[in-house]
């Protein structure tokens, strides 16, 4: 580090200003109180803000900021879904990433690179075809490609797979990117606070004060807070939180694993899905390989890691990139994803009123952070969801009107 910047950033003259305000103890009331201090709720806190006027606020986080699935995911973001239903909601959520680092005056590291969802049969690659054509129709950029457009772009791919499973084709979508999903929690923290929101880590919701039907407070481990408006966005922790307020989901947990690699020089431009092999990778900023794979197949609420998940990682990525053999894996670790069983997530409004609840989103929910944020804003602020999220609302599964997400994400499942 020169000398000259060492002075500067060690100088009295020029403290760093927090990223936001170090609250302590609440106060005895809110207008809207937001459970879930992951992206989801601080997205849902600063547009409640800057969109509504609503700025008496709560935030509260078991835990610290974005340390629960914010932290735990792959970073990838797309809107190749399958429905017209989710490709219009994920791509309203792409467009807003694409402004977000300005939006928020911090450096989110988005970067496009492209996104290939690899077909191995030809079932699969009548799938992407299918996903392709949802996509054109609702004003998306996706294609189906052929093996020489995927070796084009990424040739260190060994297109047969080791012999195991050829590669036939591919979904690319152009718009596919990652983002760095500390730099979106922290972003929407600030953001959120210098607006007036109060952000409460290591503050526990208790119970709910539910009266006649209606929403009329918290219980946390700092206290009772009265409110008339409160927001579930706690992800695999959806469960407690509903079981508090007696509103049953069809939402199962599941961990879901991932592992990074040891530093290496830039070399994977696009990013690369394979639904046989269960497998999906990126590079990120730093040169790392970020890397993940399938659902573990058991029903636990818990984020450990595991040998049988690295191993059989590891050993399909090596099918599709020999010439790893010789790389370290130097991190692993688990969230816990919230399945719903069509793969869509539950948004909006509940039977209790005034309970609002932001859940279900399985292996796609850092994607959706800033639409999620701002739908969720709209839906507490008039009590009502907007059209773009009336699909994924909680009576669907009541009416048997469901939003099939299960293609879209062959990893996940």
């Amino acid at each position: 580090m020169p000398l000259r910047l060492l002075k500067y950033a060690l100088s009295r003259k020029h403290p760093a200003p927090r990223f936001f305000r170090d609250c302590t103890e609440p106060k005895k009331s809110y207008d809207a109180v937001i459970i879930g201090g992951g992206g989801h709720g601080l997205a849902a806190a600063y547009y409640l803000a800057k969109d509504h006027g609503i700025t008496n606020v709560a935030v509260l986080e078991k835990g610290y900021i974005g340390g629960g699935n914010t932290g735990r995911n792959t970073t990838i973001v797309r809107s190749n879904y399958l429905t017209p239903e989710g490709v219009n909601f994920y791509d309203a959520s792409v467009k807003i990433y694409e402004g977000l680092s300005e939006e928020l005056d911090i450096n989110l590291f988005y970067s496009t690179r492209g996104h290939f969802t690899l077909a191995h049969t030809e079932s699969a690659l009548r799938t992407m075809r299918w996903r392709a054509e949802v996509n054109k129709h609702v004003g998306v950029d996706s294609c189906v490609v052929g093996p020489d457009d995927i070796s084009r772009a990424c040739p260190q791919l060994d297109i047969s797979c080791s012999g195991k499973a050829p590669i036939l084709g591919a979904l690319y979508h152009g718009p596919g990117s990652i983002a760095r999903h500390d730099a979106v929690a922290w972003g929407y923290a600030r953001g959120a606070d210098s607006m007036g929101v109060e952000i409460f880590q290591n503050t526990e919701v208790t119970g709910l004060d539910i009266q006649s039907g209606k929403i009329k407070g918290v219980h946390t481990s700092r206290g009772y807070i009265a409110t008339n408006k409160v927001l579930s966005a706690v992800a695999g922790f959806t469960p407690r939180i509903t079981n508090m307020a007696g509103v049953d989901t069809p939402i199962v947990i599941h961990p879901l694993q991932a592992c990074v690699s040891e530093p290496m020089k830039p070399w994977l431009d696009t990013i690369l899905v394979s639904g046989s092999l269960h497998v999906y990778v990126s590079q990120s900023s730093r040169g790392e390989l970020v890397m993940g794979s399938s659902l573990d197949p058991y029903e636990v609420h818990s984020t450990r890691s595991s040998l049988d998940f690295v191993e059989g990682l590891t050993s399909h990525m090596l099918d599709m990139f020999p010439f790893l053999s010789n790389v370290k894996i130097v991190r692993q670790w688990a969230g816990m994803a919230d399945m719903t069983p069509d793969f869509s997530p539950i948004m909006g409004t509940t039977p209790v009123e005034g309970f609002y609840l932001d859940a279900g989103w399985g292996t796609w929910g850092f994607k959706a952070t800033p639409i999620s944020g701002k739908t969720m804003a709209a839906t507490m602020a008039n009590d009502q969801a907007p059209e773009l999220i009336k699909p994924f609302r909680l009576s669907r599964f009541e009416d048997y009107d469901l939003t099939g997400e299960k293609g879209a994400a062959s990893v996940g499942h």
